[in-house]
């Protein structure tokens, strides 16, 4: 990570303790859960590696085994932590109903469903296949999103509501991406298996499919229910079963 990461994250970690002091003065109830979540931790890694903990493990032993991943995780790669900082700056720049960092860290599944696949792909890609594995099923049970270890994400990307989120081994998502709730995202049966390339700035809307060796460009748009076989270039929007492109941009006029 580099320094000017470095410090952005000090950054970051300053507005949510500020956040959470206010919450826990407001209100003294909810005080006790936000003092445990944050205000307990020293950086923003350590709140992220009890929050995964404490959403995945069922108990004190599995907690303890999910924190200890995550730690490792975020300790032998820095880079997670700052993809990880801006996953949550993006739900503030998206959702309109949010206009702080602390809800959508302690109350957002989609954020932690995201985080917990930063780790499991750490673990994926260090050999720890197993674990990684265990990773994916458990944030299946319990969150409702289910992200292969083999795929890869961007940064700044927003899971909404994220009930019933499905991505497959090597589906690529890039920076900025939107993805609403039920949607899947994988090849398709033929052989050989390849899967889909999602674009930076792409809207992803609720229900819709997206299968196969298939590009969507750059700020696309696929709309809710869309079922999605061939490539979306770039700026397009997709909408309906079989998937039709409308509100595409104008080509470039020759100078």
């Amino acid at each position: 990570m580099t320094k000017a990461a470095i410090m952005a994250n000090d950054g970051l970690w300053q507005a949510i303790r500020g956040e959470a002091e206010r919450a826990a003065a407001a209100d003294p109830v909810f005080g006790k859960a936000v003092a445990d979540a944050v205000l307990a931790h020293d950086d923003f890694a350590a709140a992220l590696t009890d929050l995964i903990g404490r959403r995945l493990g069922s108990g004190a032993a599995e907690r303890a085994r999910f924190t200890a991943f995550s730690r490792e995780a975020f300790r032998e790669e820095t880079d997670l932590i700052a993809a990880a900082a801006r996953d949550l700056q993006a739900i503030a720049r998206h959702d309109p109903a949010i206009a702080e960092l602390l809800p959508p860290l302690l109350h957002f599944k989609g954020y932690v469903a995201l985080q917990a696949w930063r780790v499991s792909n750490w673990l994926w890609r260090h050999d720890h296949r197993d674990a990684a594995l265990l990773f994916q099923n458990e944030a299946s049970n319990v969150l409702q999103v289910s992200i292969h270890p083999a795929a890869h994400f961007g940064s700044g990307v927003y899971l909404d509501h994220a009930t019933g989120i499905v991505i497959g081994a090597n589906v690529v998502i890039g920076d900025e991406v939107t993805i609403l709730q039920n949607v899947s995202i994988g090849r398709r049966g033929e052989l050989p298996a390849r899967s889909p390339r999602i674009g930076r700035g792409v809207f992803i809307g609720s229900g819709a499919t997206i299968l196969g060796d298939i590009a969507i460009g750059d700020f696309a748009k696929i709309g809710a229910a869309t079922v999605v076989t061939s490539d979306v270039p770039g700026g397009c929007t997709a909408v309906g079963n079989p998937a039709r492109l409308t509100n595409c941009p104008e080509p470039a006029s020759a100078a």
